[in-house]
């Protein structure tokens, strides 16, 4: 720690974004590059707090303290390569992590935590606009053959280190383009699609095959894919969404929406594609409910701001909570309410027209260690003019049909897929890491998940080759 008492002398800064007025017109990120001598005055802010427990609260294990110092002294270069010590991605986490290191700061126990997530931005930012972020190729090749099934952080970053060993990776992306949810479900806002077309293009160089359009159960037989690669990683997601009760008045009518059809079109368009007609899923003048309170739908939140809603309510099942998170969405406008059960849709022409529901308490469970239990409260009926309804309730776990059918690996009793300490399915050979055996989570889960799974199946290739040989 270069500065003992900085912490004492400088207050935490506050990040700097983009006008509301101004950024609602357009997809481009909201966060403004802060000058260095503020960087400077954040970094010194890190105390030599003896045992650092941001290291606890960052799934990476981030090496915090020392980057924050570095950018004190004014190191970049050398914070950089700290930074990427630990984790692939910095500049998708310095973006859209919700950074739970700073929660657990131990600054921010009588004070403001470390500004920890935008010194983390600025360092990596600053990295790719001085060309210090370059690819690194293996130095020696196994000549062994791994498949990884799925482009998302967890993928991304497992193909990654898996090519930095020397093994031959192939990464196989059943969509158009690659990225998985950090291209189509983080909207361009929060984190712009050259993000993450530099980190392809640095991992092309350092000698991964990226196979897009390629559905592995549909287009390429599981029995194809085991007889061709020596491994095999799955990092498809949970892309299973949670909705509504099947039979819950009006679910048919038209205007009702999964979160991650609407947020996946709007990024389409910012790619130029061209979406028209019946399939176009637009907010522009109209009354929009999202139901569902968490990131996603905070991101259609944004989304039908920046598509010029008309009105914009958003309902959330569960009660409010002690501190509010207001994202930079929340910021924007629109209406909040929590407790809120969606009891049914009425329609026009084939078209939602209303939503009506009831407020909901919440009572302690009757067992020890038992689930809460949901009451409606009486008289509290509502109904609610609407021409476009939201569905961002979360994801339940992976898609079983296809690819986890037709490999017959076993899953967890959450639904998710079931690995043991090795991060090995129940076939040999089969490995599987993020949002696929872990449920829905954080991307900087994701991604050290993918890091550890690589670091497993270089283990399991070179036992089998100590064995072959």
């Amino acid at each position: 720690m270069g500065k003992p008492t900085g912490f004492l002398e400088t207050a935490r800064a506050q990040g700097i974004r983009r006008p509301v007025r101004e950024r609602v017109k357009d997809f481009k990120e909201f966060d403004i590059a802060w000058p260095d001598d503020r960087l400077h005055e954040q970094g010194a802010r890190c105390m030599d707090c003896g045992v650092p427990t941001c290291h606890s609260g960052c799934p990476l294990g981030n090496l915090i303290p020392d980057w924050n110092d570095l950018v004190y002294q004014g190191d970049w270069e050398r914070a950089l390569e700290e930074l990427h010590r630990t984790n692939n991605f910095p500049d998708v986490t310095g973006r859209v992590c919700p950074a739970p290191c700073e929660d657990i700061c131990i600054l921010g126990i009588n004070e403001d935590p470390v500004t920890i997530k935008s010194i983390e931005k600025a360092i990596i930012d600053r990295g790719f606009a001085e060309q210090l972020v370059i690819p690194r190729p293996a130095t020696h090749q196994t000549w062994k053959r791994v498949a990884v099934v799925g482009s998302g952080p967890a993928g991304l970053a497992a193909a990654q280190q898996l090519a930095r060993a020397g093994h031959m990776v192939t990464l196989f992306e059943k969509s158009d383009r690659l990225g998985g949810l950090l291209t189509y479900g983080i909207p361009d806002f929060k984190m712009e699609i050259e993000v993450v077309s530099r980190r392809i293009e640095q991992m092309k160089e350092e000698g991964v095959v990226f196979t897009t359009n390629t559905e592995v159960g549909k287009d390429l037989s599981t029995n194809e894919l085991l007889a061709t690669f020596d491994a095999v990683l799955l990092a498809g997601g949970a892309e299973q969404a949670r909705g509504l009760e099947e039979n819950i008045e009006g679910r048919d009518l038209g205007g009702i929406h999964f979160a991650m059809e609407f947020l996946t079109q709007q990024n389409r368009r910012n790619f130029g594609d061209s979406i028209t007609g019946a399939e176009a899923i637009l907010a522009t003048n109209k009354r929009v409910v999202i139901l569902g309170g968490g990131d996603t739908g905070s991101d259609c939140l944004g989304t039908s701001h920046r598509q010029e809603a008309f009105q914009v309510h958003s309902f959330e099942l569960l009660p409010k909570p002690e501190q509010v998170k207001t994202s930079s969405s929340h910021e924007e406008g629109g209406e909040r309410r929590w407790s809120v059960l969606t009891k049914g849709f009425r329609g026009k022409d084939g078209q939602v027209a209303e939503l009506y529901g009831v407020e909901v308490e919440w009572l302690p469970p009757e067992e020890k260690g038992g689930r809460p239990i949901m009451r409606e409260v009486p008289d509290t009926e509502f109904t609610q003019p609407v021409q476009l309804v939201l569905l961002a309730m979360g994801f339940t776990g992976p898609v079983r049909t296809g690819l986890i059918e037709e490999l017959g690996v076993e899953l967890n009793e959450h639904g998710a897929v079931r690995r043991d300490e090795n991060y090995m399915t129940n076939r040999p050979g089969v490995f599987t890491a993020g949002d696929m055996t872990r449920g829905a989570s954080l991307v900087v889960w994701a991604i050290w998940e993918g890091r550890e799974a690589a670091r497993c199946i270089d283990a399991y290739l070179s036992a089998r080759n100590g064995t072959e040989g």
